[in-house]
């Protein structure tokens, strides 16, 4: 032990780093906060295309965007073919998934500030196996944007299993942003695209 005492005298700051990577290893929430450091920077953030001047062949035929539906907490259907006309703002995320836990401080952020626009719907999509556990997290946190479950299955043009995965719509329902992995929702720079979108007619 006394041993044990004097390496560490000497070595501290070894053992200070080796016990912050086990943390980080072996805690969601820890691995959460590196990232949301990361994110911070806005360095992955994506940007929302800009709209077409000119018709343009969609690399994504509208039908398959049409059939995605997610259930409500009181058991509703909601169908993106139903939200033409609005902005709709899509995330996929998990419960256990750390780069979803490095976001979502910034999607409530996000939510908190534009819930009250009636042409923007958010459809934040839970992929947990036991919804519970999603739900658990959101209350946990204090997070109130909507817990949302797909009904049905998922199109490849939405989500192709990379977790998280956002997704943003303009009114014709066509997508005008996709990003698989995580990014901060909370930069002025992206309520200004979010605007944008909104005031287009």
């Amino acid at each position: 032990m006394e041993k044990f005492k004097i390496w560490l005298r000497k070595n501290w700051s070894t053992a200070l780093l080796v016990s912050i990577f086990i943390v980080l290893l072996v805690s969601p929430d820890a691995k959460a906060w590196l990232m949301r450091q990361i994110i911070s920077t806005g360095l992955m953030n994506s940007k929302i295309e800009e709209k077409e001047t000119e018709p343009a062949v969609e690399s994504t035929p509208l039908s398959s965007t049409e059939n995605f539906s997610v259930r409500n907490d009181k058991g509703e259907i909601i169908n993106t073919s139903d939200l033409k006309g609005k902005v709709v703002f899509i995330n996929f995320w998990a419960s256990w998934c750390p780069p979803c836990r490095a976001e979502f401080p910034s999607i409530q952020t996000f939510y908190v500030r534009f819930k009250s626009n009636k042409d923007l719907v958010f459809l934040t999509v839970n992929l947990d196996e036991q919804t519970a556990l999603g739900k658990m997290y959101l209350e946990k946190e204090q997070f109130t944007v909507p817990f949302l479950v797909a009904e049905g299955s998922i199109p490849t043009a939405f989500f192709n299993g990379s977790l998280p995965t956002t997704v943003v719509l303009d009114r014709s329902g066509k997508i005008r942003m996709h990003h698989a992995g995580m990014a901060d929702y909370s930069k002025e720079s992206f309520y200004q695209e979010i605007n944008q979108l909104l005031n287009e007619k």
